[in-house]
């Protein structure tokens, strides 16, 4: 049963609804509660030497210490897998944290990672600045070029690397196309699937061989916590594992809970974050007043087809440019919403606004902000679970008092 995490595949025989509520949980929990208690534990004992020389001989499942994991880690670990289609899920502290612990725990100096250029800045960061001092070179290629990205594959190439819908292009990966580059050359792929979710999409049945969430995003669901995690095949992860238990990157019990408790409502919150995305992109595609929208869910996008064929809605994630504006007047549009917190996440049940340019490339060059395609009149918004009609009427009057 689903329920039971020692007689279940850890594959969702249920729905994304049953699975995101009962998936990873044994059925009677300790003092029969229905929740998962927390265990606000540092330290696990044993009852003898001879319990010790079991543990560590036999690999009896259990805990030892807070930095090797704890059982409200565990139950999320196993619940995201299920969700996601994977084998095995490892949760780290944050989303850079498990990007960091996957590509630290796989690459050696002298192997390469070729990603896709649009990512995330930090983990371009993290891999030009910090992961080159270890010899790991970085090559970037044009999004969706899967000619050149194959081009770029050389024998030292460990993995590729993309997000799949990318931020805050919302460019969307052929995942299959994808993945099978990598297998034809024998390297890795990631796919940083935070903004589609597996609610959305689930590269894993494709043939990538590790997704990767930051789980406070949509998975979490309620800007409440910090979280990241990435599933694939146990053996692959299992030196993701160790070494995340030799650098601390953990997750708290407590965050834990709250992450399996936001879990338990994800398919839920997506189906209102995507009617809310698709609600506001339509509402923006047809203003006067705006230039160009990305978002997938639109026939307008220049990836429509892929998403359509390989996603079964487009998230919450909608970025916009305004035409002829500077990025002072964008910032009248951002300060001027009632609904929408100004801040630089997404996916939480509140809606998000900001502007990337100032956001995360403010410190970045003219020059630089243009090679990452970063204009000053580029707004994103992240759609909460709020009423789309209210979402769309208060941006209606942000347009026009800007």
């Amino acid at each position: 049963m689903l329920s039971d995490p020692k007689s279940t595949d850890r594959q969702p025989a249920h729905s994304a609804s049953t699975a995101a509520v009962h998936a990873g949980e044994a059925r009677e929990k300790p003092g029969h509660s229905i929740t998962d208690p927390i265990f606000a534990a540092s330290t696990y004992t044993f009852a003898s030497t001879q319990a010790i020389i079991d543990f560590l001989e036999q690999g009896i499942d259990r805990e030892e210490y807070g930095r090797y994991g704890n059982p409200s880690e565990r139950v999320v670990e196993r619940k995201i897998a299920a969700i996601e289609g994977g084998e095995e899920a490892v949760v780290f502290a944050s989303g850079m944290a498990a990007l960091v612990g996957l590509l630290m725990a796989h690459t050696s100096a002298g192997d390469e990672i070729v990603f896709f250029d649009e990512c995330y800045h930090r983990s371009r960061e993290f891999c030009r600045k910090h992961l080159s001092r270890f010899g790991v070179g970085f090559k970037e290629v044009t999004t969706c070029d899967y000619d050149a990205m194959e081009r770029a594959i050389g024998p030292k190439t460990r993995f590729l690397v993309s997000e799949s819908p990318t931020n805050p292009h919302m460019s969307v990966v052929d995942v299959e196309r994808f993945a099978a580059i990598g297998r034809r050359h024998g390297v890795f792929t990631l796919i940083d699937a935070t903004l589609c979710t597996p609610f959305n999409m689930r590269p894993l049945e494709v043939g990538v061989d590790f997704v990767l969430h930051s789980a406070t995003k949509y998975l979490g669901g309620h800007n409440d916590l910090l979280a990241g995690v990435v599933i694939g095949d146990g053996k692959k992860l299992e030196s993701v594992r160790n070494l995340r238990g030799i650098m601390g990157g953990i997750n708290s019990p407590h965050n834990a809970y709250l992450l399996e408790r936001g879990l338990k409502t994800f398919p839920l919150r997506m189906e209102r974050h995507n009617a809310n995305g698709l609600a506001v992109a339509r509402f923006l595609e047809s203003h006067p007043k705006v230039e160009r929208v990305f978002y997938p869910g639109l026939e307008s996008h220049p990836y429509h087809e892929v998403a359509r064929r390989t996603m079964r809605g487009y998230g919450g994630l909608v970025t916009f440019l305004l035409k002829d504006a500077d990025w002072k007047r964008a910032a009248r549009v951002v300060d001027a919403v009632k609904i929408p917190r100004i801040g630089p996440s997404l996916g939480g049940v509140e809606s998000l606004i900001e502007q990337p340019m100032v956001m995360s490339y403010w410190n970045y060059t003219p020059e630089e902000r243009a090679r990452f395609r970063i204009p000053d009149s580029m707004i994103r918004i992240a759609c909460g679970i709020e009423d789309s009609a209210d979402l769309v009427a208060d941006l209606a009057q942000a347009l026009e008092a800007a």
